[in-house]
């Protein structure tokens, strides 16, 4: 079928009609509705192109009680998303073509949104040898990113090869930044709130160390490096030092890192513990501006569903970890353009765009013009809603936004011309045949 999205204003500026034949954009203007089109009423709402995720856990293979790549796949597009980046960190870890492929695969066919495999660095995680990262290169799910996310790559020669080996097919390393010998039995971050609480402190050195050594490594061999949840002052000004020089280094910052901070674990609540940890009011405030200046790049949700045992247990025995995806686009909005440093179009940037050109994800990301694929996300920024975990389409129930009132809510996500959700519900699937 055909559609046709009346009065939508395009990046939150231009009102426009936009007619989606085939599954691209064919025209943009003021279209007179014909028989053979379903309408979409989009006054009001601002439409952007489908949200890009660089940093999502959808646990299957291994923990389907935790998640499984259709229902990610589902609070994807509930979310806005038409793509995500499914990290390596399943049961088997995805460091072969034969895992990679499977992710691909279960993807394709839940076809709710594009699944692009991330593939380990590391043979399972373990950070000893390589995993089979040309393999995975070459394999039909072309995996383009490869990390150890949830485990720092901490050896600096492996590091080295790592880097040396991707750009040889433009690949990116996604590093998560975490020195292990700093933060052996750390909970949460390290300041006046662990001294007052008595929790082992998880200094913000230990994730800004790893960043200064692996800029500088990727200058010395000319790779590009991507760091994961960027979340200290300390780091952006390491990351803002190294783009001034030239170095091939992009950043994402996730939703709860631009909101939330180390007093919410006064709470003892475990829906808070995650990694790296919540920081301070300070820390918060120097990732809008880092997000708002371009020092960091994207949003990445860092989408980490866990069964209900792992988080309704004592702080200590808790999983660390947030789900996000179907919250991400609110607080965005909430965090930054309600405070005024964004507009549309730098959100359109941030969450889209460049997410795409970091993945080399092709066909999504595009620009909103004739002849591009129709990736698209219609969002009502006036509404409001309460956050319910229990009425997600995720199967984590951790969200650490449950009973807070945000603003904006996605409306309508269309996945390569289909409308995935409608009226803010699920619709359908794209068959893995179109």
């Amino acid at each position: 079928m055909n559609y046709l999205i009346q009065q939508a204003a395009i990046l939150g500026d231009e009102v426009q009609d936009v007619l989606i034949v085939d599954g691209k954009i064919a025209q943009i203007g003021t279209i007179e509705a014909t028989d053979d089109v379903q309408v979409i009423d989009a006054k009001n709402l601002v439409l952007l192109p489908g949200l890009v995720d660089t940093h999502t856990h959808l646990r299957e293979p291994g923990r389907e009680d935790a998640e499984t790549v259709e229902t990610g796949s589902q609070a994807a597009a509930l979310g806005g998303y038409t793509a995500v980046h499914a990290m390596a960190n399943s049961t088997p870890v995805a460091d072969t073509a034969g895992v990679v492929e499977q992710v691909y695969e279960l993807g394709r066919q839940a076809g709710w949104v594009d699944v692009r495999p991330v593939g380990a660095v590391t043979v399972g995680l373990a950070g000893k040898q390589l995993s089979e990262i040309g393999a995975m290169a070459d394999s039909r799910a072309a995996v383009k990113m490869f990390s150890d996310d949830g485990i720092c790559v901490w050896d600096p020669l492996l590091m080295r090869r790592a880097l040396e080996y991707v750009k040889a097919f433009d690949g990116v390393i996604a590093q998560h930044a975490q020195e292990p010998r700093l933060t052996e039995g750390a909970q949460m971050n390290e300041g006046e709130v662990s001294s007052i609480l008595g929790m082992p402190g998880w200094p913000a050195v230990a994730e800004e160390s790893i960043i200064a050594r692996d800029v500088l490594l990727a200058e010395h061999v000319g790779a590009r490096l991507h760091v994961c949840h960027v979340s200290t002052s300390g780091s952006v000004e390491i990351i803002r030092w190294a783009k001034a020089r030239g170095i091939n280094v992009t950043a994402e910052v996730t939703p709860h890192h631009l909101l939330l901070t180390d007093e919410l674990v006064r709470t003892y609540d475990p829906v808070y513990k995650v990694n790296p940890p919540l920081r301070r009011e300070a820390d918060v405030q120097a990732l809008r501006a880092g997000v708002a200046d371009g020092t960091i790049d994207v949003i990445g949700t860092d989408h980490a569903p866990h069964p209900s045992e792992s988080k309704d247990c004592e702080w200590g025995a808790a999983a660390m970890g947030m789900t996000g995806l179907e919250t991400a686009l609110s607080i965005v909005q909430h965090t930054l353009v309600e405070t005024g440093l964004l507009s549309w179009a730098d959100v359109a940037r941030i969450t889209s765009t460049v997410p795409a050109q970091i993945g080399r994800v092709a066909d999504q990301g595009r620009e909103i013009a004739v002849g591009q694929p129709a990736n698209l996300t219609l969002v009502d920024p006036a509404a409001r809603w309460k956050v319910d975990p229990s009425a997600m389409a995720t199967k984590g129930r951790n969200s650490p936004f449950a009973g807070m009132e945000l603003p904006g809510q996605v409306r309508a996500t269309f996945f390569h011309g289909h409308p995935t959700v409608l009226e803010g519900k699920l619709a359908t699937p794209r068959s893995a045949n179109a």
